[in-house]
């Protein structure tokens, strides 16, 4: 997992409210076994008609938001079920942050997990950067997870919380895999004296 700063990018306005994981990953493509490629698929039945034809006014089909890694979107994001594959699919497209008032607690947690920084504002403050990103011709947010603050050169300031561990976790670039790696000495000696007992026992 890429540890996470601080990042300065693009800023991509997402009008809306409950936008669920089916919208962010529709089900049919939930049938791959990899963890990649899902940017491709990332709100689907939004950024393209049933006969495939892009939707022009869609954010990301936006020539002014291209390569945004910063999402600012409406109250409870990501609500619905629990799938993981939402978190990778936002990861893969090349979201770093999602700002919005609030998140499902179950995403909040896997996006986390996936290197995703979750900034939780206001929404007054999610309206202002709403409507700075709509008008402001190439606004950009700085997300800084070191002091917990998002600013834009027009002025703009907000503080967010974030879990001690999680931060911990996001800075370093360590996901579940990563914390146990941290302890693989020990997990080398115990396996080595599991496996050496059980010799013993079996003479």
């Amino acid at each position: 997992m890429e540890p996470f700063r601080t990042l300065t990018s693009l800023a991509a306005p997402l009008d809306r409210a409950n936008v669920d994981t089916d919208q962010i990953i529709p089900k049919q493509f939930l049938k791959r076994i990899e963890r990649t490629g899902y940017g491709d698929f990332l709100f689907f039945d939004w950024r393209q008609r049933p006969t495939g034809e892009p939707v022009a006014e869609f954010v990301l089909n936006d020539p002014r938001y291209k390569g945004a890694q910063i999402l600012v979107a409406g109250k409870n994001f990501a609500c619905g079920s629990s799938r993981e594959h939402a978190a990778w699919a936002l990861s893969d497209y090349g979201f770093r942050v999602v700002i919005a008032p609030t998140f499902a607690d179950i995403f909040f947690s896997n996006a986390g997990k996936n290197g995703i920084v979750l900034a939780r504002l206001t929404e007054d403050e999610i309206a202002q950067l709403l409507n700075n990103a709509k008008t402001i011709p190439n606004y950009k947010l700085t997300v800084s997870l070191e002091e917990q603050t998002v600013t834009d050169s027009q002025g703009f300031r907000a503080s967010f919380d974030v879990d001690p561990f999680r931060k911990f976790c996001l800075i370093e670039g360590l996901d579940d895999i990563g914390l146990t790696l941290r302890h693989a000495e020990a997990l080398d000696a115990f396996e080595k004296q599991h496996d050496n007992a059980g010799w013993l026992k079996a003479k």
